[in-house]
């Protein structure tokens, strides 16, 4: 793997993963472990629905724990340091044409979570505002046709 994917991701973000990842291990898998134990010694393991069920549970965990591995592996936390140009973990606040802002974060497109105002810098607005400076006016794609936001403020 010469060219190993990059997974860009915030510190925040990083921090998540490996929780995630840490629940998983010492938590989430000695239970199932002894879950499986338990439905073993119920007998019959052909026609035991909950053997059958920790196993499934035990696959999912396991493939989970893969991902989550290579995800923190290949990542690179950004920190976006310039205030002068929008960049991954810049706070950016724009301005629609009708007057209404909002404020996002520009993310790596594992961490984006639109609920939460967290854009993946390959998201529509996302692509419009990278590298942009306060003050700019920017066209942003969408299915709907293009349109216009002013950069008020990064942060």
């Amino acid at each position: 793997m010469a060219n190993a994917e990059k997974i860009m991701v915030t510190a925040e973000g990083y921090l998540d993963l490996e929780n995630e990842l840490n629940e998983l291990k010492n938590v989430r898998r000695p239970q199932i472990i002894q879950a499986i134990k338990e439905a073993r010694a119920l007998g019959d393991l052909s026609e035991n629905a909950d053997y059958d069920a920790a196993r499934d549970e035990q696959a999912q965990v396991e493939s989970r724990i893969k991902e989550l591995e290579y995800k923190l592996e290949h990542s690179e936390i950004i920190e976006n340091k310039k205030k002068s140009h929008v960049g991954l973990g810049s706070k950016v606040v724009i301005k629609y044409d009708d007057g209404e802002e909002d404020e996002y974060m520009i993310v790596g497109s594992l961490e984006a979570d639109p609920f939460n105002n967290r854009i993946s810098n390959e998201s529509p607005i996302g692509v419009a505002v990278m590298g942009k400076k306060q003050g700019d006016v920017v066209s942003v794609a969408s299915p709907n046709g293009s349109y216009e936001v002013t950069i008020k403020e990064i942060k």
